[in-house]
C-alpha cells in the first residue's frame, strides 16, 4: 500500500482532515525550527487530533457515538483555529492563512455533518 492509502476514499471530510494534518505537521516543523516549541506542540496535538477523531467516527458504535466523535473533532478544530490565530497575531511567529482558512472550512463541514446526523436521529 502506498503512502497515500486511505481506507475511506471518497469520504470528503476524512480526506480533508488527513491533508490538513499533513499540512499542520509541516507548519509545526517550521515552528520547531524557529524554537517555538510550546505553540508547535499544542498546534500539532490539536491539529492532528481533528482527523484522528473523524477517522475513529467512521467506525462508531451508534449514530450518537458518531455525533459525539464529530463534536470532539469540532472542538479540536476550534482549538487549532485558536493556536493559528495566536501565531497570526504574534509578530515574531510565522503564520499560515491557508491553514486557518482550511480549518475554518473543516469546522463548517463538520458542523453540517453533525446537524444532518442529529436530524436523522430525530426522524426515527
Amino acid at each position: 500500500m502506498g503512502a497515500n492509502y486511505c481506507p475511506m476514499k471518497g469520504n470528503v471530510i476524512l480526506e480533508l482532515s488527513l491533508d490538513f494534518s499533513v499540512s499542520v505537521i509541516e507548519f509545526c516543523e517550521v515552528l520547531d525550527a524557529q524554537k517555538r516549541f510550546v505553540i508547535a506542540k499544542q498546534l500539532l496535538r490539536s491539529g492532528t487530533s481533528i482527523g484522528a477523531n473523524i477517522f475513529e467516527a467512521q467506525h462508531a458504535e451508534s449514530m450518537l457515538d458518531f455525533i459525539h466523535k464529530m463534536k470532539v473533532a469540532v472542538k479540536e478544530a476550534n482549538e487549532t483555529l485558536y493556536w493559528l490565530t495566536l501565531c497570526e497575531r504574534t509578530r515574531s511567529y510565522p503564520s499560515s492563512p491557508e491553514l486557518k482558512s482550511e480549518v475554518e472550512r473543516i469546522i463548517t463541514i463538520l458542523s453540517k455533518i453533525i446537524i444532518t446526523s442529529r436530524s436523522k436521529i430525530s426522524k426515527r
